[in-house]
């Protein structure tokens, strides 16, 4: 399973993940956008690495590697023996949020995926290897060993979500208003991130 598209609830935090097959199109919704005086939090993992960002599960390391987007660091997610793997950003919380990732699926034969999460809430997170799947978009998978982009809008209860610039989720859901961002991958799947770029009005709720 490889693509782009589930929208799922994953614990308390709703994610969206380059896992996807089948459902609809979403190319004719108009684009959401969070207000212009919103905050831009921008993180290329070269000066800071990740000091600061709570991980919730998995191996992630900041390592060198060539081509990346930019600088010569990027994230990688290693662990490959767990059902999901996350970390959050330290930014935040926030309630609307427009948050935009590249990301590489470097291997993986079960899943070669990676996803942002957002509107975590780490009082309210349990984590119960749970799948709930919201919201869906065929496409064809991302290809192993090159960057793509990942986007994804919240405002208020309607959530967008893009790959490389194409909208494939146009979404409502009002079960969860506020919370932190972060990245997510599953199962076996080695994956890169780099460019993890947050804007987003501030709201409680992602302690």
């Amino acid at each position: 399973m490889r693509g782009i598209g589930l929208l799922r609830r994953h614990g308390q935090a709703i994610v969206l993940t380059a896992l996807g097959l089948v459902a609809w199109s979403a190319a004719h919704a108009a684009e959401l956008k969070v207000p212009d005086t919103a905050a831009t939090t921008s993180f290329d993992f070269d000066d800071k690495g990740i000091g600061d960002f709570k991980v919730v599960d998995g191996q992630w390391v900041v390592e060198e590697m060539a081509g990346a987007p930019s600088g010569k660091r990027v994230l990688v997610q290693r662990a490959i023996d767990n059902v999901f793997n996350v970390i959050v950003a330290p930014a935040g919380p926030y309630s609307d949020v427009d948050a935009s990732v590249r990301f590489k699926p470097v291997s993986g034969r079960e899943d070669a995926s990676g996803g942002i999460v957002f509107r975590f809430n780490f009082r309210l997170y349990y984590y119960d290897h749970g799948r709930y799947q919201l919201a869906s978009a065929r496409v064809y998978p991302p290809s192993l060993g090159q960057w793509h982009t990942m986007r994804v809008v919240a405002v208020g209860d309607h959530i967008q979500g893009y790959l490389d610039g194409k909208l494939l989720i146009d979404h409502r859901d009002a079960r969860y208003r506020s919370g932190k961002v972060g990245l997510w991958t599953k199962a076996d799947s080695v994956t890169a991130f780099d460019d993890l770029v947050i804007r987003g009005v501030p709201g409680g709720g992602g302690g």
